[in-house]
Order: C-alpha cells, then structure tokens, then sequence
C-alpha cells in the first residue's frame, strides 16, 4: 500500500494541523510535535505560526515501526478500514 503511495503523483495535498494529524494516527499531539521536532520525513509548512502536516508523509511515517502502525489501525483511521481476512492454516 505504501510503495503505490510514494509514487503517486498528488495534484491537491490534504493538509491537516498537529492535532488534526494525531486524531487522524491515533496518537498524541506529542508523538506528531516529537516527529517534527527529529525530522522523521514528515512534510510540513508553518502558516501563522502553525504546522500544517501533509497527509502521505504522516501515513508513511505512522507505517515505519509497528507500534505506530498499531495505533493507526486501532485507535485512528484504520478503524474504519475493513479487517484483513485472517489466513487460514492447512
């Protein structure tokens, strides 16, 4: 899923605010100021004094370890998402 998203050609980027950007992830505003502070590869821009977070890197940074992969399926967006089939052994 990710691969496909690094390579699309976006034309109108979704911005979102730190707090926006958490609720989204299902983390913190800390955990989103702690990755903007360590320069994770999220891109953003400063609008009167304010981050503004683009929606691909937040993806693609709440995908880089499994603890924040977690809380996005769980407790952010992927909620919504329906539930991957669970292989069955033969």
């Amino acid at each position: 899923m990710l691969n496909s998203l690094k390579q699309t050609n976006i034309k109108n980027h979704l911005w979102f605010s730190v707090s926006e950007a958490a609720k989204l992830g299902g983390v913190t505003d800390k955990t989103i100021r702690r990755a903007l502070k360590s320069d994770h590869g999220l891109k953003f821009k400063v609008i009167r004094n304010r981050y503004q977070i683009e929606l691909s890197s937040l993806l693609i940074y709440l995908h880089k370890n499994t603890k924040l992969k977690n809380k996005l399926m769980d407790f952010g967006l992927g909620q919504y998402w329906p539930a991957e089939p669970e292989k069955q052994n033969q």
